[in-house]
């Protein structure tokens, strides 16, 4: 058999001194480094000085038997493959310890020294690819990747580090930011980093469905319980218990709902819709927002209490206008992604195709940028984007930007050599940089309806085209 490394750390915990010695040799003898605890209780001592690849532990011990000590483990977040060992007449409580606690296998009494090879070498394998993952997780962080989110900048990296800290914790997350800044991306990645991990993601757009229906998505119903209730159906909550459960868009969610929403969040329970009896339902909560709710509860349509439920751990997303340095890697991953996507073979940006892109606001953010970029790609099909392959708006002598600003409006320089179509959508992208993305307000700026400034935005084929996103 292949030698292990010798940096291939055991931990062996045994009682009997003769059977932990014995082990411990021949472990040794296999090219493993060893230490060795009579008990659970030293076991965690030792714990505290190092991290092995594997943990080889007896199940019955005096003080703290392998089953406690692989609990204390994995409370203290330990993850580290485990070998049981057990006596004839054990076996049922070693399965349960593998099924409830992640122990990776167990042996009987006398130990076969092939198969504890075999399965230490396993075990150590596992605990090597962990480590990797980890190591490249951190590296693809530090070049600007956490999940789906991309961005080298600080103000991206600061979000990474807030993600980082809250997703280990069970704390409910409040991500805000304009629309298409990526807040479904981070709620991911929060789950991804979490120990619920392995659980369900669960999505639901408050603003997407009407009042009649939000609470059966939430709470689930039963058959009968309104009109067109023909079956059973479980709610998100229950559908994401153990996991993670996304509220999008939360500042639209009808007011009535939010009582019961905030009932569910502090008593973990949920009762569907023409049901007698209340679940307990383990669910870790992440709400997004692209409003302000502070405004809106002050406008009397959201709850306060329900707020501060949700605003435990606050995550703002920059807008991509404030960092625009993230440009050109947003561009290579986006077109990696495309090129599957279409079947496509991009390999990368002109450096002219690069400056327009630089150059351009982005009111709709890495949603407008995956937009332009999806158009891109396939006209282009393989080779290099050019300028050429870019909307309109891309194809002047530069892109328009606000060159002053003063309190009563900024000064615009447009390029020579646009047509009055890029102009005008030049001029409305601004507005909305200068407003905020408050549709309202740039309407009034540029004078024009709110109807008028919603139907050149959908023909341009950018996002928020919705009338209810008008602030």
């Amino acid at each position: 058999m292949e030698q292990p490394r010798s940096t291939s750390r055991v931990l062996i915990v045994d009682d009997e001194e003769s059977q932990r010695s014995a082990l411990a040799a021949m472990v040794a003898s296999w090219g493993f480094s060893t230490v060795t605890a009579a008990d659970g209780v030293e076991a965690l001592e030792k714990l505290s000085e190092f991290t092995p690849n594997v943990l080889v532990t007896d199940l019955m011990m005096p003080r703290m038997d392998g089953k406690s000590l692989l609990r204390r483990m994995a409370a203290q977040g330990m993850s580290v493959p485990a070998l049981v060992l057990t006596a004839f007449g054990n076996l049922e409580t070693a399965l349960e310890t593998i099924h409830d606690l992640g122990a990776y296998w167990f042996l009987e009494k006398p130990i076969q020294p092939r198969e504890l090879r075999m399965l230490l070498e396993r075990a150590t394998a596992q605990s090597r690819l962990a480590e990797r993952a980890a190591r490249l997780e951190q590296q693809l962080s530090y070049q600007g990747v956490l999940g789906e989110l991309v961005g080298g900048s600080r103000a991206m990296q600061q979000v990474f580090a807030l993600i980082r800290q809250v997703a280990p914790s069970r704390a409910a997350v409040l991500v805000t930011g304009e629309s298409g800044t990526g807040k479904e991306l981070a709620a991911r990645a929060i789950h991804a980093l979490s120990p619920r991990a392995d659980g369900a993601f669960v999505a639901v757009n408050c603003a997407a469905l009407p009042e009649t229906l939000i609470e059966s998505e939430l709470f689930g119903h039963e058959k009968g319980a309104f009109t067109g209730a023909l079956e059973r159906r479980a709610g998100c909550f229950e559908l994401a218990h153990g996991g993670t459960l996304l509220l999008d868009e939360i500042g639209d969610m009808p007011f009535p709902t939010q009582a019961k929403l905030l009932r569910v969040l502090e008593d973990s329970k949920v009762r569907r819709l023409g049901g007698k009896g209340e679940m307990t339902v383990d669910v870790r909560i992440v709400a997004a927002t692209n409003k302000p709710l502070e405004e809106t509860i002050r406008k009397g349509n959201f709850r306060e209490d329900l707020f501060y439920r949700l605003n435990v751990f606050p995550v703002a997303l920059p807008p991509l206008r404030d960092r625009k340095d993230d440009i050109p890697l947003l561009c290579s991953t986006l077109i990696h992604d495309l090129n599957r996507k279409h079947g496509c073979h991009v390999a990368e940006l002109s450096g002219q195709a690069v400056e327009r892109l630089m150059q351009h606001s982005w009111p709709g953010n890495v949603r407008e940028l995956r937009n332009v970029l999806e158009r891109a790609v396939i006209l282009a099909g393989e080779g290099t984007i050019g300028v050429t392959h870019l909307p309109a708006q891309f194809q002047g002598a530069g892109s328009a930007h606000p060159t002053a600003e003063a309190g009563g409006g900024s000064q615009v320089s447009l390029p020579v050599g646009i047509t009055i179509d890029q102009a005008e959508r030049a001029l409305i992208e601004i507005t909305l940089q200068h407003t905020k993305n408050n549709k309202t307000r740039a309407a009034e700026i540029l004078g024009i309806s709110l109807k008028t400034l919603f139907n050149k935005l959908k023909g341009y084929g950018g996002p928020d085209t919705e009338e209810t996103n008008a602030n």
